[in-house]
């Protein structure tokens, strides 16, 4: 029993994700329909990115890239800034699930070399809200974006123009906060430290990034990204095996079952036809705080032809709860596996944070849009 208990602390929202997927079964009798509900591109395409993260990781590749980065930056306010920065940027092209997991242990990393540990929660949060917000502006940049964009054949240059002043603003808002950060000298003594592997190993870990950046991008199939990194590892490097977040897939798979069960509940369905109806923006936006944007875009797809509305509440709305985007759960997880960890310092400053942008944003959204 206390093996149970630990374990539902320690994965608190996959337990979530399977009770509320399991209680929907009871209202919507498994069968083939079940199949359909997961967007197996998108678990596919996690599952290929976080091995290659992962086997990056295992060489040591993020732990010298982090002090490659400490002797090109002199000051705590700077570190701060590229920390969020590569998150932003970097999300728009390979997700905000993967930027978070590439780059807040490297954040983690950097920051405890200079002997900073004061400055990790507040920059692991704003590395969080820059990868939300940044993996906004592309349709590979979050799995909603992908999700909807596929699914409403929503033209790119549309896509960007929904999506690229919520962009601006957010990169302002990012830089505003940066200016918190007290400005000291970073004057630290840094170990130079072996990439393990070897050159093939990590030449090899960079064809599997390209073949599945090309997948996000559509130039081939995703299947091919999973079955040629899936062969990779069972072949060559099975350690990096244990190195995936095999419960942050199963979460996705859980909301995807809950989600697909609710449009199939008539009674829900017509409350949700009634209450989403001009209201999209709004609507996903909250539900967005409740099952988390992912679900929330799948869950209302099908009662609605407004994506615009869509696109900007489940973006924004990734912004909020913890739960709100699942990438979120990504920061708040490798944060809690530092040592000295303070869990519910990190959730107030997240949340504090979280709630300024989600306001400044919705007020932008509704004036602008």
């Amino acid at each position: 029993m206390k093996a149970l208990t630990e374990f539902i602390k320690r994965e608190a929202v996959f337990s979530i994700a399977l009770v509320i997927a399991v209680v929907s079964m009871f209202f919507v009798k498994p069968d083939m329909e079940y199949m359909g509900y997961i967007d197996f591109r998108t678990i596919g395409l996690l599952f290929s990115l976080m091995a290659v993260v992962a086997g990056f990781s295992k060489m040591g590749v993020i732990i010298k890239a982090a002090e490659i980065i400490i002797k090109k930056v002199n000051n705590t306010r700077l570190l701060v800034t590229v920390l969020w920065g590569i998150c932003f940027f970097a999300s728009m092209v390979i997700t905000n699930d993967v930027a978070l997991i590439t780059f807040v242990p490297l954040a983690i990393a950097v920051l405890s070399m200079c002997r900073k540990k004061e400055l990790i929660i507040y920059t692991v949060v704003l590395q969080t809200v820059a990868a939300n917000l940044g993996s906004m502006l592309t349709p590979m940049g979050n799995p909603q974006n992908l999700y909807i964009y596929n699914y409403f054949n929503v033209g790119i240059g549309e896509f960007f123009g929904i999506t690229l002043p919520v962009i601006v603003l957010s990169f302002v808002l990012l830089a505003v906060s940066t200016l918190f950060v007290k400005k000291e000298n970073l004057n630290v003594s840094i170990r130079n430290s072996s990439v393990g592997g070897g050159k093939l190993k990590i030449l090899a870990y960079c064809v599997l990034g390209a073949v599945s950046l090309m997948a996000v991008l559509k130039l081939i199939d995703y299947r091919i990204a999973v079955v040629v990194t899936a062969v990779y590892i069972l072949i060559a490097d099975r350690k990096v095996i244990g190195r995936i977040d095999w419960f942050l897939l199963m979460t996705f798979c859980f909301f995807f079952i809950f989600a697909g069960n609710v449009e199939r509940i008539e009674s829900i369905n017509n409350v949700i036809v009634e209450l989403i109806k001009n209201r999209e923006f709004a609507v996903s936006l909250c539900a967005s705080q409740v099952i988390s944007n992912v679900p929330a875009a799948v869950m209302l797809s099908g009662f609605t032809e407004n994506y615009r509305g869509l696109i900007l509440g489940t973006d924004i709305g990734g912004l909020g709860t913890l739960i709100a985007s699942l990438a979120s759960l990504i920061s708040f997880k490798f944060y809690s596996l530092t040592e000295g960890a303070e869990k519910g310092k990190y959730v107030l400053i997240f949340s504090c944070v979280n709630v300024i942008f989600l306001v400044v944003l919705i007020g932008f959204a509704v004036v602008y849009y």
